[in-house]
């Protein structure tokens, strides 16, 4: 049997930042992503910005070869010393925890819940018992896509952790505002010190549907092709509309910052206009079992039209 400790981890912060102090949020994570990078067992990280209303807080994945590598980080002179840095720019606490295994649960999903309990001391077995009650009562909600329930690690986290995915927000929402659930948490609160939840939508993934069960998720190849279908007329014709004659000419902003703008405005419309066409072609990204090259190459090939289409026009137009 495998060593715990060998097992991948993953540091899951959470934490809200104030408006006012975003870009200054931003440098810091990316001189903490240089300095991250080089340490020993560091394998991946991943950041996903606020996606509102779901999601208002910044979520950072940090992942390691294993547990001791985690924690190794978690106590290292160099992030203490990040820390004190950061503060002035967070809106309240930071949420941090030590997922073992390899925990990608919190940014796969269209949505997750984490939930920090902080248990009274000697209620430990009474609480681990509760647990096992509400998720037994959870596996009947609708939208359910997966549970992990996460005991503290000594030293290092004292909040007990579990992890609700579900399919949409609306669907975690409901069962967050259950009346079973409510119950059961009413019950627990005799063995709880603190309780806390957030948020935490995906980044690219939320523009995709999620799959049933049983199916396999969208090629990466599609995905793509959709966004490029969608991402080259909205960056032609915001250069051509406004970019270019309004903010370079008329306003006289340097191209790089134009250009960032752009890019903004470009993502921004992407989070409606993906959504919109992937949803006009469930048919080709999550094909059902009897579907084949044909299928491929027919979605493939509308798309493909639609972007020499769309070349043409603008070609002979502008």
């Amino acid at each position: 049997m495998m060593d715990a400790t060998m097992a991948e981890a993953t540091v899951v912060t959470q934490t809200g930042v104030r408006l006012d102090r975003t870009a200054e949020f931003d440098i810091w994570q990316s001189e903490t992503s240089r300095i991250i990078a080089g340490f020993p067992g560091f394998l991946k990280q991943t950041v996903l910005p606020p996606s509102p209303p779901a999601q208002d807080d910044w979520v950072i994945l940090q992942r390691f070869a294993d547990s001791v590598s985690a924690i190794h980080w978690l106590n290292s002179p160099e992030r203490l010393a990040r820390l004190t840095t950061v503060q002035p720019l967070l809106n309240g606490r930071a949420d941090v925890h030590v997922v073992r295994g390899a925990a990608e649960a919190p940014a796969s999903p269209p949505v997750s819940a984490i939930i920090s309990t902080r248990v009274k001391p000697g209620c430990e077995e009474a609480y681990r018992r509760w647990e096992q009650r509400i998720a037994v009562a959870q596996s009947a909600a609708v939208g359910l896509q997966g549970y992990r329930f996460e005991p503290p690690i000594a030293g290092v986290q004292d909040d007990w952790l579990a992890i609700l995915r579900f399919d949409t927000q609306d669907n975690l929402q409901a069962w967050l505002d259950s009346p079973t659930r409510k119950a059961m948490v009413a019950e627990a609160e005799p063995l709880t010190e603190e309780f806390h939840y957030r948020i935490a939508r995906t980044g690219f993934d939320q523009w995709f549907p999620v799959p049933r069960e049983g199916e396999k998720p969208p090629a990466i190849w599609k995905q793509n092709l959709i966004v490029l279908s969608m991402l080259y007329p909205v960056v032609f014709l915001f250069g051509h509309f406004v970019q270019m004659p309004l903010l370079v000419t008329a306003w006289g902003i340097p191209f790089a910052i134009a250009l960032l703008i752009g890019n903004g405005a470009s993502i921004i419309l992407l989070n409606w206009l993906v959504p919109w066409t992937s949803n006009r072609f469930l048919w080709w990204l999550s094909p059902k079992a009897r579907s084949g090259p044909r299928v491929d190459a027919l979605g493939a090939g509308i798309l493909a039209g639609v972007l020499v289409v769309l070349a043409l026009i603008f070609w002979r137009l502008f």
